[in-house]
C-alpha cells in the first residue's frame, strides 16, 4: 500500500535536514516508536506499538537510513515482526526536504507491505488517515524540538503515546465522511 504526505515547517530547510539526520529524536517524534541501538553502518535496532482498535501489535525489527544531503533527500527501508501476534510488516519510505516560503515542505512517499492478522487494516483507507494523523502528531513535535532553547529542553519533548481506539474511530469516521464527500460530487 502506497502512503503519500506532504507537510510544512516553519524552519529553515537546513534545520529540517539537520533534525531529520539526528535518529534518536526522530523516534522520540513517531508516536509508538522506541529506538533500541544504532550501528555503524546506519543500520538501527527498534520496536513500534501500533493500537488499531481491538487490536494491537509490537513490531521489532531493523532500519536502514540513507540520506543523501545534496539533495536533502533520504530512503529508509525497514522490516519487522510481530512475535506475539503474528504479524509482519516491511516499509520503504523516501522523503525530501525543499524550500516552502521562510519555512521547508516535506514530502514523504512510503511503500507499507503488511501480512498476518493486521494487514486486514491495510485493505482500508482507515491506515491513510491513520497516518495523516499520525504525521500531524510527529509535526508538532518535531517544532516543539526545533524551538526548545537548549539541547536539554529538546530532549524532553515527545510524541504522546498513541491512542488506539480513539485513534482508529476517528481516523474511522474522517474515512466515512471522505466517501461520501466523493460520492457527492
Amino acid at each position: 500500500m502506497k502512503i503519500e504526505h506532504e507537510f510544512t515547517v516553519a524552519r529553515r530547510p537546513e534545520q529540517v535536514w539537520d533534525f531529520f539526520q539526528d535518529i534518536p529524536s526522530v523516534a522520540q517524534c513517531l508516536p509508538g516508536a522506541e529506538l533500541l541501538g544504532a550501528s555503524e553502518d546506519g543500520t538501527y535496532d527498534g520496536k513500534l506499538a501500533v493500537k488499531l482498535g481491538p487490536m494491537s501489535a509490537s513490531f521489532e525489527g531493523k532500519a536502514t537510513v540513507m540520506p543523501d544531503p545534496e539533495t536533502r533527500t533520504a530512503v529508509i527501508e525497514g522490516k519487522g515482526v510481530d512475535k506475539t501476534g503474528g504479524s509482519r510488516g516491511q516499509v520503504k519510505v523516501s522523503y525530501k526536504i525543499v524550500p516552502e516560503g521562510a519555512g521547508s515542505k516535506v514530502g514523504v512517499d512510503a511503500d507499507v507491505t503488511l501480512s498476518g492478522p493486521v494487514a486486514q487494516f491495510g485493505r482500508t483507507g482507515l491506515v491513510n488517515e491513520m497516518s495523516k494523523r499520525l504525521i500531524g502528531e510527529f509535526v508538532q513535535c518535531l517544532e516543539a524540538k526545533l524551538a526548545a532553547e537548549s539541547h536539554a529542553e529538546a530532549a524532553k519533548v515527545e510524541a504522546g503515546e498513541v491512542r488506539g481506539i480513539s485513534l482508529f474511530f476517528v481516523s474511522l469516521w474522517s474515512w466515512i465522511k471522505g466517501l461520501f464527500g466523493r460520492g457527492g460530487q
